[in-house]
């Protein structure tokens, strides 16, 4: 019977986690996108200038589209965690994050909450990034173990440990 792995060190704070690789791929698509629709657009002798701006301002809007899909984050510091999701930011105290959770086949972390709820966490997700995603959400289980305020149990374990 083997020893259980010792609890990953939480990172020095603040600290911010994001899917990177993620962030490139979508940013880098939108502008080669956005630069390729433009640059036909503005050669192409046979449309008129109502129909260029058309086209420039469509390519535009899936530049727009791919960088909100890029804007996730979760930042971490010394009083809970920001985390930005598509659309949505939400600010957490330490006290308020029972359990990161990031089982396999998760798309992204999910954060157990105090009030009984669950968020999702874009801003770890294990999409082309696996090893890195997993690194992260160990971080930011650690962080939130060490921040938080879970009750001890008899014996110096927590509930949710075996």
């Amino acid at each position: 019977m083997s020893a259980p792995a010792p609890a990953p060190r939480p990172p020095a704070l603040p600290v911010t986690f994001r899917p990177t690789r993620t962030r490139i791929v979508l940013l880098t698509v939108g502008v080669a996108m956005f630069a390729a629709v433009t640059t036909v657009t503005l050669l192409l002798d046979k449309l008129s200038p109502p129909e260029q701006v058309s086209f420039i301002f469509t390519a535009l809007l899936f530049l727009a589209v791919l960088a909100l899909l890029s804007r996730p984050k979760v930042v971490a510091d010394d009083d809970g965690v920001t985390v930005v999701n598509l659309t949505r930011t939400r600010r957490l105290a330490w006290a308020e994050i029972l359990r990161v959770n990031l089982r396999a086949g998760d798309p992204w972390v999910f954060l157990d909450l105090s009030d009984g709820t669950s968020l999702p966490v874009l801003g770890i997700q294990p999409g082309i990034a696996r090893a890195r995603a997993v690194e992260d959400a160990r971080a930011l289980r650690a962080l939130a173990e060490t921040r938080g305020t879970r009750p001890e149990q008899p014996g110096g374990t927590r509930p949710d440990q075996h």
